[in-house]
């Protein structure tokens, strides 16, 4: 049980629980309720935007408070540390740090598409670096951060107690500008997080104007104004049109953004790449390190070397190893190893007009934005309406003094109580007996009384529109609707911050293999001998009588290939090894042994060799006859230790390896027998064991084959001829069974046609 002790001593708590009184609660409870208050407290005054100012408490507490020390727009900067001192003491009892860097945050133009804050001084940059002490930089509001406070003095927002309860501060701001959308949000949460990309805010007002005509709009014509993200740092977005109307129906998703770059020409044939735009939130010195490192690492053979050049507009230049290298193969291979290419995700988790946490989709978050421009106005225009009828009271007192001026001032001077009098005798209401009394005697002239009469009719004159305005929806929306076309010239796609900077592009159909893409392709035949020489010699090689091996040691295996060709080896312990073309050493000489090229043990042997293709189906098989289907993609090997496939144990070993090349398999053993069965009664597998091929009294398997009925078996006669069974249906039976001896004249070593075999 967890004991929980009031600190305090004497009197009764708020629940009429004694204040020094120990209260016995269960762990899991007491842990449960404090870590769901601790984690309600995240979502709402933490990481979540409210989706109505698009701000975090943080953000909108250091607006507010740089309201507050009137750093408008048009007026001068102050210190920062001014700024945080005053966030910090009166509404954010947090850290000057963290309250800090959500200033410079809002600052940077890269970081918001918008910026709210005017900073002057060291802000930090794109590479990473860190902005310069609050003591050194300045700061004031921009346009649209002033925007975002609008009417705060016009009861547009409630106001609530600040955590000290000496102040208040406003719930929410009347946001005269698109914030949410168009500066987008990042937070993590205790068990929700949220990720808004920013947007243009000219294309969100073209989208927020069409759902005041159809608010019903379907996301599809939104997106016709709302054309995707429009980051800060620009850059190239390549994902489908489909996807991204999913994730805005659904409120989540993401997008792929790709660097915007440019070929160079330096003369003699060669060029360079220039990067001039990287994707959203990444940092260049961070780029740059790992393009450094994927060229010491040779994962981008391609590429032999990246400088950066940038000074203020970003110049990032990659050198390729060749000028025969085709620069957008280039280009893709890094955008799939560096964070030239990254994805944006988009979840739009974000806390209502009751603040409740929820994912909008893009029509519901415009929505909001509307229907708070749409309460901002009412309750602004209610405040004015007050405000006029409040003056309208007073000047009603003013005319009532002017036609009876004699009396007035009579009351005036002989009365003890003026006021009173006043009341009682022209039926004031104490508020105008206040006015009348506090008038200077030079107002008392005709000309002010002309003045009077004409505030009193404007007044008049708009408490009539106000009213009506207040009671009628179509007015409002028609007036949310100017002041929406007020926010989209101010940020017109015309203007320099306004202009679309991401822009959209389709990938280009381009299939990118790292491991082949920047290999010179031409032919070449591999070579293995009996002990296990390979080599590559250049071109084909069809004069096997010209082939050199060291003494004792003969032709293996050979094999037509290209240098951009991965080659199988099938070894003896059921292991499959892969080899690229391009690594094998040289036709001069013998070459080398394949024991220094993958990890094949001492007392097995390659019993195959082949390059690969991921379209085939493969037989293999052990010599006490087991053997199963396995599919070519699936033997590929990333290592030099190879993929284990067919198990063997003890003194039995794998033997042979062929292609699936028909319907009929035919396995012959060392007896002589051979066994005829449909391939289909064959398994697949990817590794194993497998299931028996044909039983033997004495020896093991010797040689297997498919073949296709209508083209017939064939074997090698013992002069080593190719001959057709003529009656191979006679060998025909089921699988596992013993079969019937080979016709007269079959090999004496029991293998059937060699090229049925892969090698």
């Amino acid at each position: 049980m967890a004991k929980t002790t009031k600190t305090k001593s004497g009197g009764e708590g708020g629940n009429g629980v004694p204040q020094n009184a120990i209260i016995e609660e269960h762990i899991d409870t007491a842990l449960s309720t404090r870590y769901l208050a601790y984690a309600l407290s995240t979502i709402t005054q933490r990481a979540l935007p409210d989706v109505r100012d698009g701000l975090k408490p943080v953000h909108r507490r250091i607006l507010y408070a740089m309201r507050q020390l009137k750093l408008n727009p048009e007026n001068a900067y102050k210190k920062c540390a001014r700024i945080v001192g005053d966030v910090m003491g009166q509404y954010h009892p947090h850290g000057d740090a963290s309250i800090y860097d959500a200033l410079v945050k809002l600052s940077q133009s890269f970081s918001a598409r918008y910026p709210l804050v005017d900073g002057q001084g060291n802000f930090g940059n794109i590479d990473g670096d860190s902005p310069a002490a609050m003591r050194y930089t300045e700061a004031k509001m921009t346009a649209a951060g002033a925007a975002l406070l609008e009417g705060l003095d016009e009861n547009a927002v409630d106001f609530i107690p600040t955590y000290n309860e000496e102040d208040s501060e406003p719930k929410v701001l009347p946001a005269g500008f698109p914030n949410l959308l168009a500066n987008g949000s990042q937070g993590i949460a205790v068990g929700m997080a949220t990720s808004i990309p920013p947007h243009n805010a000219a294309e969100l007002c073209n989208a927020a104007l069409h759902l005041i005509k159809a608010p019903n709009a379907r996301i599809e014509t939104l997106m016709d104004h709302v054309l995707g993200p429009d980051l800060p740092t620009g850059g190239i977005i390549i994902e489908p049109k489909a996807n991204m109307l999913e994730a805005y129906a659904t409120g989540k998703g993401g997008f792929k953004v790709r660097s915007r770059w440019n070929v160079e020409d330096t003369g003699r044939g060669m060029y360079q790449i220039i990067v001039t735009e990287i994707p959203y939130q990444v940092q260049k010195s961070r780029l740059i390190e790992k393009l450094a490192e994927v060229i010491e690492t040779k994962k981008a053979p391609g590429l032999a070397d990246v400088r950066d050049e940038s000074a203020e507009d970003i110049r990032i230049v990659l050198e390729p190893r060749s000028k025969n290298i085709d620069p957008a193969l280039l280009m893709e291979s890094l955008f799939k190893i560096t964070e030239l290419e990254s994805r944006v995700s988009l979840n739009m988790n974000v806390l209502d007009a009751n603040r409740t946490p929820r994912v909008m989709n893009l029509r519901e978050a415009l929505q909001s934005f509307l229907d708070h421009r749409r309460v901002v106005l009412l309750r602004r225009s209610q405040q004015r309406i007050d405000k006029i009828a409040d003056r309208m009271e007073v000047l009603d007192g003013y005319m009532i003094a002017f036609l009876n001026l004699d009396e007035v001032i009579r009351i005036i001077r002989y009365e003890d109580h003026p006021k009173s009098e006043l009341i009682k005798a022209f039926g004031l209401t104490e508020r105008q007996a206040d006015a009348i009394l506090n008038m200077r005697l030079r107002s008392l002239n005709k000309l002010q009384e002309v003045e009077i009469k004409t505030e009193y009719d404007a007044l008049a004159a708009e408490k009539a529109d106000l009213e009506k305005l207040v009671s009628t929806d179509s007015l409002q929306w028609a007036k949310i609707a100017e002041q929406i076309r007020a926010i989209r010239e101010t940020y017109s796609l015309k203007t320099d911050i306004g202009a679309r900077r991401t822009t959209f592009d389709v990938a280009p159909d381009i299939d990118v293999d790292l491991a082949t893409a920047f290999i010179t392709k031409e032919p070449v035949t591999i070579v293995l001998s009996e002990k296990g020489w390979i080599r590559a010699m250049k071109g084909k090689v069809d004069d096997l009588k010209s082939l050199k091996f060291k003494d004792g040691d003969s032709l293996a295996f050979i094999a037509h290939a290209e240098t951009t060709d991965k080659i199988i080896i099938f070894a003896s312990n059921g292991k499959f090894y892969t080899v690229g073309a391009d690594k094998l050493p040289g036709g001069r000489g013998n070459g080398e042994p394949i024991r220094l090229m993958v990890d094949l043990e001492n007392d097995h042997m390659p019993v195959g060799l082949f390059v690969h293709n991921p379209e085939r189906e493969l037989l293999v098989a052990s010599s006490d006859g087991y053997g199963f289907r396995v599919k070519e993609s699936e033997i590929i090997a990333s290592t030099r230790g190879g993929r284990k496939t067919l198990n063997v144990k003890g003194d039995v070993e794998a033997v042979r390896c062929v292609e699936v090349t028909g319907e009929h398999i035919a396995v012959i053993g060392e007896n002589r027998k051979i066994l005829v069965f449909n391939v289909e009664d064959l398994p697949e597998m990817t590794r194993g064991k497998g299931v028996r091929l044909q039983k033997y009294k004495d020896g093991g398997l010797a040689d297997m084959t498919t073949f296709k009925a209508q083209d017939g078996l064939v074997f090698v006669d013992s002069a080593g001829r190719r001959n057709d069974v003529a009656d191979w249906l006679l060998h025909e039976g089921k699988r596992a069974g013993a079969g019937r001896m080979a016709p007269r004249g079959f090999s004496r070593q029991g293998l059937f046609a060699p090229d049925k075999r892969l090698s």
